[in-house]
């Protein structure tokens, strides 16, 4: 449970807000649903992600325009930042279909393609060491559990994941077996909101947890139940859809 002596804070801080341009340089596909691409170019110098929960939005112009105003005019999408050095990037995507302008150029671009990113602009910086973590998400969230998943140490945790089916199981380095939900034909969050509504106060996981949940918009109201059965401050916490169904221009909350 979680106390006003908890051993960690979540930190919000503005980042220098940046454009940059980048060329796909590889594809990896984890999944038939899943693809990690790796973006290079020379902008991409002093490029950070402080948090782990950190939207960048990525770009899609037909072809990259002179202006950073014009830039910002193409289509885009937030996607969370992976890892990074000092001219690369990558970054992975649930791809569901050709709907939308992000996963289809993330599975089909020919290599070489040119995108614009911009951000992150704001951070959520977990700061201390929690006594324990609770990590559920989608695919949408997998990069950002990546990310939390290397800082648990030996702490108590539990990660869980909801994924279509089986095939959709991919490896993920943390300290504990990843839980893998399959939601089969049903809606995207239904198996995950079963999940956390099943779990009470004895299911808590430790001690001063850290509780990171997200997903299709409707995972946050049983999210935020979970919380007041934990007695988990929200200060301690981040609950938030990830994406909304039926609204492809949603972006999640920073």
């Amino acid at each position: 449970m979680t106390s006003s002596n908890s051993p960690f804070t979540i930190e919000r801080r503005m980042n220098e807000l940046r454009f940059r341009t980048v060329t796909l340089a590889g594809r990896e596909q984890l999944a038939p649903d899943y693809v990690r691409v790796r973006l290079e170019g020379e902008d991409l110098a002093g490029f950070d992600s402080p948090g782990a929960d950190d939207h960048m939005r990525l770009f899609f112009p037909a072809e990259i325009p002179d202006t950073v105003e014009e830039l910002r005019a193409s289509p885009s999408r937030e996607y969370t930042p992976l890892s990074w050095g000092e001219d690369w990037l990558e970054v992975e995507f649930a791809v569901h279909g050709d709907e939308g302008v992000a996963a289809p150029w993330a599975a089909n671009a020919p290599l070489g393609a040119r995108i614009g990113i911009g951000g992150p602009r704001g951070s959520a910086v977990l700061t201390g060491t929690p006594g324990s973590w609770l990590l559920v998400g989608d695919e949408t969230a997998i990069p950002a559990i990546r990310r939390f998943a290397a800082q648990i140490g030996d702490a108590p945790a539990r990660i869980v994941i909801e994924v279509r089916g089986a095939e959709g199981e991919i490896p993920i380095d943390a300290p504990v077996p990843v839980e893998w939900l399959h939601r089969g034909d049903a809606p995207s969050g239904s198996a995950l909101i079963a999940f956390v509504e099943s779990l009470g106060t004895a299911d808590a996981v430790g001690e001063h947890p850290f509780v990171f949940i997200a997903a299709e918009q409707s995972i946050v109201k049983p999210g935020r139940a979970l919380l007041e059965r934990w007695g988990v401050d929200t200060a301690h916490a981040v609950v938030k859809g990830y994406w909304k169904r039926g609204e492809a221009e949603y972006h999640a909350p920073h």
